[in-house]
């Protein structure tokens, strides 16, 4: 049961101007944090070598020099532990941002994330509930191996009392991480490490990003690609390819699967009466999944070729670099299942 609210205020059209201001993923994520630190006292961050190494991935370098080891709070290697003390924490009144190294880790901590934090507000009656954002890398890393390249929206996104981030580009990154740090509500902030030093533009203007707004990142009238986070990228890169057989798609980047903005992919497929969805999880009750039995349900008189979906393949993920690439959802995999709705293959 999801009841927080957000300041409408907080939601004002960015000012349109002239500008490119390049900011590193990492980079943008930081700004966030920091620009919702200054704001409100009762932020804070903590995670492990958060605050003295600056984190695995220097996502909170100068954080500790700026707002002390009260604020920026390195915690022992203990998942449970720390994602604990952030639902008292949170409680109590304050605001904690936790990081997970990586969300393969998060496993350790389920207890509290799907037993605890989703359910407080439910079951005190509205009286408690838990604004935490927990957020790190998710999906495969690079050669980490099986364990530690856990894709868990799939997981996650199964359970009442939680919204779920995933940004695809420095500016998302920026403007949802902000909106997660000011909703009532418990947010898991899913980022990936392959995309940190991704560069893009950030306007210098203070902005925030609603949750359930899908946005388009490229416009066509031949099938619809529906995706979020890293594997929008990959969709792009398909669709540049696809240009060239003279293939038009509308790219939709969900940036939050919950809430999904569904009206927005119904509203693309009935221009375009075909649809992929690509998803880094696993096939099996995935995100894709779920997207696909929404627009059956909300959309199928609009449908002139079954839905198809582009998955990471139903394994463990693989060490090896070659074999890596090849089990992620990637370019080749989605042009080959754009031309099978179009029976152009």
């Amino acid at each position: 049961m999801v009841t927080g609210t957000l300041r409408s205020d907080l939601f004002k059209p960015l000012p349109s101007r002239e500008g490119d201001r390049q900011l590193q993923f990492r980079e943008a994520l930081r700004e966030a944090m920091s620009e919702e630190m200054r704001r409100d006292d009762r932020v804070f961050l903590m995670g492990e070598e958060v605050a003295y190494y600056s984190g695995a991935y220097k996502v909170s370098q100068g954080m500790l020099e700026e707002f002390g080891p009260s604020r920026i709070i390195d915690s022992p290697i203990s998942e449970n532990g720390f994602a604990g003390l952030a639902v008292g924490a949170a409680m109590y009144g304050l605001r904690p941002i936790i990081e997970f190294m990586s969300w393969s880790f998060s496993l350790v901590a389920a207890d509290q994330l799907l037993n605890n934090v989703p359910k407080m507000l439910y079951m005190s009656g509205g009286q408690w509930g838990c604004p935490v954002v927990f957020r790190g890398n998710n999906g495969a890393g690079g050669q980490l191996g099986s364990t530690h390249s856990w894709c868990v929206e799939a997981l996650y996104s199964n359970v009442p009392g939680l919204k779920i981030a995933i940004p695809s580009c420095p500016y998302d990154a920026k403007g949802l991480m902000k909106t997660s740090i000011v909703d009532d509500d418990p947010v898991f902030f899913l980022e990936s490490e392959r995309m940190l030093s991704d560069k893009g533009h950030v306007p210098a203007e203070e902005y925030y990003i609603p949750f359930g707004q899908a946005a388009l990142r490229s416009e066509g009238t031949d099938c619809t690609l529906v995706s979020f986070g890293r594997p929008v990228n990959f969709c792009l890169e398909a669709v540049k390819e696809l240009e060239k057989d003279g293939i038009t798609c509308d790219v939709l980047d969900m940036r939050t699967v919950r809430p999904l903005d569904t009206e927005s992919i119904i509203r693309s497929l009935k221009k375009t009466n075909r649809i992929v969805v690509v998803d880094q999880s696993w096939p099996f009750a995935s995100v894709a999944s779920e997207v696909i039995a929404q627009v059956v349900e909300k959309g199928f008189d609009y449908l002139d070729h079954q839905p198809l979906r582009v998955n990471s393949d139903d394994v463990p993920t693989p060490y090896a670099k070659n074999l890596e690439a090849e089990y992620l959802p990637h370019k080749g995999k989605i042009i080959t299942a754009v031309k099978a709705a179009l029976h152009r293959l």
